[in-house]
């Protein structure tokens, strides 16, 4: 186990200039000087970019044979989060007063998950905390990229809304209105199109739309966040999502590819099945996976199989369900874990890329039928009267 206290490392206690040591520690890290102030909020937030590095700094410091408080003092001295610097600092005076890392790491939950502590855990009880720091790194590392690919997809579906409004509002507000006068000139019917766009643009120009659509605007997204933040409508908005075509597929191909990588690396980390579950209900960020999940363990404990308590739910793929029992039967369900997650990362990938491939057309295309429909339908008396002119 890594010592928590000030003990000299062994790799470097051949160097007897203390100064000389303290900056090859250094060495390590990129950061500039944080603040003084001992004092920061339970609540403490961090982005994960930064939580990643510390966990790899501080398994090459462990790595180096630096006492854990000593390395924490060395981290929290060159962070540019400063916050995120104090509650380093405050977690090492912890450590130097005879705490667990775990234990230490507890205290701001908001900062520091519960799979990150429950990792932790395991590595303190096994004696290879240096390990486990770096497959905590590797954890957080997998599941910000299959965010942030997640992300790139559902973005270009909002890119396409916002500029299909946007190109709508303005040629409704300001292009429209200038054929109103010459149509009224005409004193002839205008075609059901012509008049169709002539009143959806004086509603958008009128001050009841300004005023009213933002009211409308707010009233709904409160509404549907009190609705979202109840048991009931969480459960029945994520269903929705996971039914949503294309999009459904690829976020419940992120689940379970987070899934699978994080329960391979708690077990691997020799944490209990039951209690992996319990942690992958935390980092799951659908209600019904999380129910799926939750149901499995109620299983598992009463010693059912995994692939069984999974198999219950009709949410789980069947064939992460077929993966999972052959893992069993082989004994290698951690490698059949870790297999299938990588399976799933690579599935995210591909689709991924497909939707990037296809909204771009698809981008054109909304806006030109928008801008064509919008033209013919301006044009379209015109036509009509040249042709009785004709």
């Amino acid at each position: 186990m890594a010592p928590y206290g000030n003990r000299a490392s062994k790799s470097l206690s051949k160097i007897n200039n203390p100064v000389k040591k303290q900056s090859i520690l250094k060495s390590i890290l990129n950061y500039q000087i944080g603040g003084s102030s001992q004092t920061v909020s339970k609540n403490l937030t961090v982005p994960q970019n930064d939580l990643l590095v510390f966990f790899r700094q501080l398994a090459v410091i462990l790595q180096s044979g630096v006492p854990l408080a000593q390395g924490l003092d060395l981290l929290s001295e060159n962070m540019t989060n400063k916050k995120f610097g104090i509650c380093v600092r405050n977690i090492s005076k912890n450590l130097s007063a005879g705490e667990d890392l775990s234990s230490s790491l507890m205290q701001y939950p908001k900062v520091f998950p519960p799979i990150t502590i429950g990792l932790i855990q395991a590595g303190e009880a096994g004696g290879i905390l240096s390990e486990v720091l770096d497959r905590v790194a590797s954890l957080i590392e997998a599941q910000a990229k299959l965010k942030s690919e997640i992300q790139g997809a559902l973005i270009y579906p909002v890119i396409v809304l916002v500029l299909a409004i946007s190109v709508s509002l303005g040629l409704l507000i300001f292009i429209v209105p200038t054929f109103k006068e010459m149509f009224d000139g005409f004193g002839a019917d205008l075609p059901a199109l012509t008049s169709f766009m002539l009143l959806l643009s004086k509603i958008v120009t009128s001050i009841g739309f300004f005023i009213g659509a933002p009211i409308a605007i707010l009233t709904f997204s409160y509404l549907f966040s009190v609705y979202y933040s109840s048991k009931q409508g969480r459960i029945l908005v994520d269903r929705l999502i996971l039914k949503i075509p294309l999009f459904g597929d690829l976020i419940l191909r992120s689940e379970m590819a987070a899934l699978c990588d994080t329960l391979s690396t708690l077990v691997n980390s020799g944490i209990p099945l039951v209690e992996g579950l319990e942690r992958c209900i935390a980092a799951s960020g659908n209600q019904v996976i999380k129910n799926s999940i939750s149901k499995a363990i109620t299983l598992v404990q009463q010693g059912q199989e995994l692939s069984y308590s999974l198999s219950i739910s009709k949410d789980i793929p069947r064939l992460l369900i077929s993966m999972i029992k052959i893992g069993e039967e082989t004994g290698a369900l951690s490698f059949m874990l870790e297999n299938l997650s990588n399976f799933y990362k690579r599935e995210v990938e591909e689709t991924v890329s497909a939707l990037t491939k296809a909204m771009e057309p698809t981008v054109i295309l909304v806006v030109a039928g928008i801008v064509g429909t919008i033209v013919v339908a301006l044009y379209l008396p015109m036509f009509a009267l040249i042709t009785e002119m004709g």
